[in-house]
């Protein structure tokens, strides 16, 4: 048995099997085709290991008894050679006689990590405050939200921020254009729902005053026969309404129905508690990129490119996921976006190396670290899912085994021991 590391984290393990165990493996697989061969005159699995021998080719009883040991050879060398395989090995085989045959797996294992010196990174996380300006503007969305459209007086002209119920009819080279008509639509004015230039047209409009308003619609616009034309559009106009604003108050708190929040005081206690964890977690993450970027940036990893096509395949189900909870499937996702598989994955590749880099990186600091998970992290670490989930712990551990869970401690300790060197 033999192991050639070679580069690119790839390498060959070659095993040489003779004598007694690959002959007992030759009569094995023999045996087995026999069963299953067919031939006339004589009943399925019946016929003489004679006439079997004339029909089965030696060099295809070779190839059935390689793959019958094929297993048990890899994990034999895998454990010898204490190699992390990354990849299903490929099989060549070699040289097979009725005496012995040599086995080539060509194999992909993790690669080396070459850490830089990790104690020398050095990160401050930014301290972060609340100011009154931003308390205030927590209470002007709260203002907005129950905001009401009140009707403006007859003959007051449209504002920016103003309501205005239009009719309109697009046009392009004088002939109306599909989707560019509407009747009693409430258009925001600033809101900057229609194209550019369209609402800014509109502003000083009355009631029932019609508009001839002239565009040009982006060169990235989605319908490709309007992209970057011009075009008109006859507008006319009928409610105007401007947003009236209530006032701050106790009752207005009230209406939240928030348990525990019913004035103004304990409203801006808990914007500014909300406010203040938002911007710590900002912080924290900041901070961490920090240092995640100076440990990269001093580690060394050849990656196997099958380790980032893996992270791929993973990311793209991710991504299935989150567009069937919106209600779509990924080829409707596609067929809207005009894009395809290929240049979504494109797109998630760099990502995908990054995330693998990082975690072979955090792994080799925590052996280097020696950080040791124990039996009771690990048993904490199920109780708390099972706590977050509303699970029994048996269940949890059907579907997340222990390995899983040794793999994330690990990582997040080694994050923990990073952090806390930084900042010393």
């Amino acid at each position: 048995m033999n192991w050639t590391k070679q580069e690119n984290s790839t390498g060959t393990l070659t095993v040489t099997l003779e004598g007694e165990p690959w002959e007992k493996a030759c009569a094995k697989a023999f045996n087995r085709m026999k069963a299953n061969l067919n031939l006339k005159g004589f009943r399925k699995g019946q016929v003489p290991d004679a006439l079997a021998k004339k029909s089965i080719p030696a060099q295809a009883v070779y190839e059935e008894a390689a793959n019958m040991v094929a297993q048990e050879a890899l994990d034999s060398g895998v454990k010898e050679y204490k190699l992390d395989l990354v990849a299903r090995p490929v099989l060549t085989v070699k040289d097979a006689t009725e005496k012995s045959v040599t086995l080539e797996f060509t194999c992909t294992v993790s690669p080396d990590v070459e850490l830089g010196d990790w104690k020398s990174i050095k990160a401050e996380k930014k301290a972060v405050e609340v100011s009154e300006e931003e308390i205030e503007q927590e209470m002007q969305h709260l203002q907005d939200h129950f905001a009401d459209w009140v009707l403006k007086e007859d003959g007051e002209p449209a504002e920016i921020g103003d309501q205005v119920t239009i009719d309109f009819v697009g046009m392009k080279d004088g002939t109306p254009f599909e989707g560019g008509s509407g009747e009693n639509y409430p258009l925001v004015l600033g809101s900057n729902t229609f194209i550019p230039g369209f609402e800014d047209q509109l502003v000083g409009i009355k009631p029932e005053e019609k508009r001839t308003i002239e565009v040009t619609f982006p060169e990235n616009y989605q319908v490709a026969d309007l992209a970057g034309q011009p075009a008109t559009f006859e507008v006319t106009a009928h409610d105007i309404k401007f947003r009236e604003l209530p006032e701050i108050n106790d009752e207005l708190i009230v209406r939240l129905k928030r348990d525990g929040i019913e004035t103004v005081e304990k409203y801006k206690e808990e914007a500014k508690n909300a406010l203040l964890a938002q911007k710590e977690k900002a912080a924290e993450d900041e901070f961490t990129n920090d240092i995640l970027n100076q440990l990269q940036a001093m580690t060394k990893i050849d990656l196997p490119e099958v380790m980032t096509e893996g992270e791929v395949d993973r990311m793209y189900r991710e991504f299935e996921q989150n567009i069937s909870q919106a209600g779509f499937t990924a080829d409707q996702f596609l067929q809207a976006t005009g894009q395809d598989k290929a240049a979504i994955r494109a797109q998630m590749k760099p990502e995908a190396e990054n995330r693998v880099k990082m975690q072979l990186t955090l792994e080799a600091l925590a052996n280097q670290a020696e950080i040791d998970i124990t039996e009771d992290m690990i048993n904490d670490e199920y109780k708390m899912l099972s706590e977050m989930y509303h699970m029994p712990v048996e269940q949890i551990r059907q579907v997340i085994y222990p390995d899983q869970i040794v793999f994330t401690l690990k990582q997040q300790k080694a994050l923990d021991l990073l952090k806390k060197n930084a900042q010393e």
